[in-house]
């Protein structure tokens, strides 16, 4: 795995955390719209599930994955933390920050940093060579 590559799981992560808050909310929307159906006639036992009862536990079981990323990307950042203050200048430290930990894009880090962006991308690949990557990444 390349610096670049380890160093963008973080945002990979995050992405994929904010998907499944998305899905969480269409199946809250869904299950809130439910209704049952009164009616004097019997029931056929062999009925699948309601909707309802199938939307809360897909919403409970993304619950759970969602717990699992966010564990795993507290994790991960903490490693990405360690290894950027590794770095000793303070500009990379900076840059890779922006980055890699809050997810800013190149125009972003540009203005904040109050350089042009081909500045900031030649600073970047600098700063991603005085990165070491652990042999045995996530």
């Amino acid at each position: 795995m390349t610096t670049k590559e380890y160093l963008g799981q973080a945002y990979r992560l995050d992405q994929r955390i904010n998907s499944k808050l998305e899905q969480i909310a269409s199946l809250n929307e869904l299950a809130t719209k439910c209704t049952g159906v009164l009616t004097g006639m019997p029931r056929n036992p062999n009925r699948g599930t309601s909707t309802m009862a199938d939307a809360v536990a897909k919403i409970v079981d993304l619950q759970a994955e969602i717990n699992r990323d966010i564990d795993r990307l507290v994790d991960l950042k903490r490693e990405m933390v360690r290894l950027i203050k590794a770095v000793d200048n303070t500009e990379y430290q900076t840059l890779l920050e922006l980055r890699y930990l809050c997810f800013k894009t190149w125009e972003q880090i540009a203005v904040d940093m109050g350089y042009n962006v081909r500045h900031v991308y030649r600073l970047h690949d600098e700063a991603v060579e005085n990165i070491a990557v652990p042999r045995t990444s996530h």
